[in-house]
């Protein structure tokens, strides 16, 4: 996004007097994303908007002209993350339940948005579509953003779209990861637990700024910038990496599953 809604943040915050850390205290942030905001570099969620009109005693004008705060074709929790992700230069992706974004193709898209709650309607979803597709164009560069993919092996074992959508997509990913454009690891079901489970996760590293981390649950996002916790969050990636299969195995479960749903379909 631009500097201009940021400028006008900090042109408020200095005329009131406030430090980033006292303006963060009053709006119960943290003085980084304050930074982040002012530079530009991060859009504030509307909760936090209304956090800093409160501290600023601007009434509602942060909230009102939020940069991006239209019918936007992603999740409002997501957007954040989502900016931040086309600024990485080096994202690491962990997948719980599906193919994270950037990887998927257009039929397994289109079969995951049939499973939303409240149901999108025709055009909506087409929006959406695109949207997702266009996040993945990023991987067409051919050295930013190193990629590394973490999936849960449930993920390549639940049909999303039937077989055949799920061959075209398991091929996809496994011909990034043989092409050099990505490294690819699989979390086999026979790992009993691991530290994971409880959501995805997206880390994400910047030429020009501190690491940021995004987790995702049922109907909610979460953008972590506090760096104790964007630490605590890499550190339980490395830790689940450590009980994946290497990447030429991972490779290989991928393009074998593929062949048995391609079989499957036939």
């Amino acid at each position: 996004m631009g500097t201009t809604y940021g400028d006008w943040v900090r042109e408020r915050r200095e005329t009131a007097g406030m430090t980033q850390k006292e303006l963060a205290d009053a709006a119960v942030m943290t003085r980084s994303h304050i930074a982040h905001i002012e530079a530009g570099r991060r859009i504030p969620s509307r909760e936090d908007a209304q956090r800093l009109d409160r501290a600023l005693g601007t009434g509602d004008v942060l909230q009102r002209f939020r940069p991006g705060d239209d019918e936007r074709p992603v999740k409002e929790y997501f957007e954040s993350a989502r900016q931040l992700e086309q600024q990485a230069v080096v994202l690491r992706e962990f997948g719980l339940s599906y193919i994270p974004g950037i990887l998927q193709t257009e039929a397994y898209v289109h079969a995951l948005l049939r499973h939303t709650f409240p149901p999108l309607s025709e055009a909506e979803r087409e929006k959406s579509v695109a949207t997702r597709l266009k996040r993945g164009q990023i991987l067409k560069d051919p050295v930013k953003p190193v990629v590394w993919t973490l999936l849960d092996e449930a993920v390549i074992r639940r049909p999303i779209g039937g077989p055949r959508v799920m061959a075209e997509q398991l091929t996809h990913v496994a011909d990034l990861a043989d092409s050099g454009r990505i490294r690819l690891h699989v979390l086999p079901l026979s790992v009993e637990g691991h530290v994971l489970m409880a959501s995805m996760l997206k880390l994400m590293w910047f030429e020009d700024q501190p690491p940021a981390a995004y987790t995702e649950a049922t109907f909610s996002g979460v953008l972590h910038d506090e760096p104790a916790q964007v630490e605590r969050l890499q550190s339980a990636y490395q830790q689940a990496l450590g009980d994946a299969l290497p990447m030429k195995e991972s490779v290989a479960a991928l393009r074998a599953t593929a062949k048995d749903y391609a079989n499957h379909d036939s």
